[in-house]
């Protein structure tokens, strides 16, 4: 018996140590993959820039609409950094559609409605993928533009001019930022003004603190000064916003998991009785006050949410 458990403990231990290697193989790889931009790939793949930058706008979906809503879609599209795929995005529309339409075919029948919502949830599904990839490259950005000034900083003390240095942030710096500045470079290479070309940067982030360098660099072109000292404090202030944001997330961190634990336990324990105990709710099910219960219920989950939402979200 006791040879037994130690094979038994042997094979556990070999399987978790295998699982360890591969998660640190196949984590190092993508992490060896971040740490060379896009624009550089390209680069290596195609020596001439223009068709390098080509490339990069046609991967990025980047283009001029005049209608409002047109131009939103494509800067958030733009914003995720997501290499569209036409064919893809339609193959995952589908497969969503085909989801949501068995989901709600099972749940409330095959109607005109579920016909009428099938198209609604698969598109604000996409939509909120695109919104949380937006906000977790934003969030990435916002992590590398200290450091990213810093070498700007570096450069312009060095003697070099402002478009050299933003070419210094593009190739030493990983994705997201190291592509977008060479992407600003490139632009301010092929003839477009500096003010032009930070506004595109700041179009295709999305990023607010990028604000302060915009605003920052195009005033020190107007007025003149030293762009060194003012971009080093402008690193400081970036920094200490950053602290400051990660210090309230650290407190509100708890009321973030309260609301969400309390969001997801009605639910939990409905499906926990309903598998248990089948016919626990067999007797109310019908019952003509389930229906406004239920709403009521609902109404005062989706109150409470937003209370605590707004009692732990605070713009710093």
């Amino acid at each position: 018996m006791n040879e037994l458990w130690t094979i038994y403990l042997a094979v556990f231990c070999a399987a978790a140590l295998a699982v360890q290697g591969a998660y640190w193989f196949f984590s190092e790889g993508r992490r060896n993959r971040k740490a060379v931009n896009r624009r550089l790939v390209l680069s290596v793949q195609n020596a001439n820039p223009q068709e390098v930058f080509e490339a990069l706008k046609r991967e990025r979906g980047f283009s001029a609409f005049e209608n409002p809503h047109y131009g939103y879609l494509n800067d958030l599209f733009m914003q995720t950094g997501l290499r569209l795929d036409s064919k893809l995005l339609v193959l995952a529309a589908f497969g969503l559609s085909v989801l949501y339409f068995s989901l709600l075919g099972l749940t409330i029948g095959f109607n005109i409605l579920t016909f009428i919502a099938t198209p609604v949830l698969a598109a604000l599904s996409l939509l909120l993928y695109f919104v949380m990839a937006r906000a977790k490259r934003i969030r990435r950005f916002a992590a590398q533009l200290p450091d990213a000034i810093d070498v700007i900083v570096r450069g312009v003390k060095s003697g070099y001019p402002l478009t050299v240095a933003l070419e210094l942030v593009a190739k030493e710096m990983p994705d997201p930022i190291g592509t977008e500045f060479g992407m600003t470079s490139d632009e301010i290479s092929f003839g477009l003004g500096i003010n032009a070309a930070l506004d595109n940067l700041y179009r295709r982030v999305g990023q607010d603190d990028l604000l302060f360098f915009i605003m920052a660099t195009k005033i020190q072109g107007e007025t003149g000064g030293s762009l060194a000292e003012i971009l080093s404090r402008l690193t400081r202030l970036l920094r200490q916003r950053e602290k400051l944001r990660l210090k309230v997330g650290a407190i509100t961190a708890e009321g973030r998991l309260s609301a969400l634990f309390l969001s997801a336990m009605p639910f939990l324990l409905i499906a926990v009785v309903s598998l248990v105990s089948p016919g626990y709710y067999g007797d109310v099910a019908q019952h003509p006050l389930v229906i406004p219960a239920v709403a009521f219920g609902l109404f005062l989950l989706v109150a409470g949410n937003f209370a605590m939402f707004r009692m732990v979200n605070f713009k710093v």
